[in-house]
């Protein structure tokens, strides 16, 4: 029988699913900026094809993560 922290838990691995879910979506189809929209350096073609629709180059994507910024990319 399943206590409350496990139904917690698999509560939270859904709602994860979801976001990841809808995450994917709002990124396929569009394409990767070539340069980066905060520092207008280059953005690798690794990285453009990794993350689909990418808009910062790694160094800025990993910055606006720490503030919290959510446009994707």
């Amino acid at each position: 029988m399943a206590d409350i922290a496990d139904v917690a838990n698999d509560r939270v691995d859904l709602f994860l699913e979801l976001a990841l879910a809808a995450r994917r979506a709002t990124t396929q189809g569009r394409e990767s900026l070539t340069e980066c929209m905060d520092c207008d350096e280059p953005i690798p073609e690794a990285r453009r094809l990794a993350a689909k629709g990418c808009y910062r180059c790694i160094d800025c994507q990993g910055n606006a993560d720490k503030k919290g910024l959510r446009h994707a990319g």
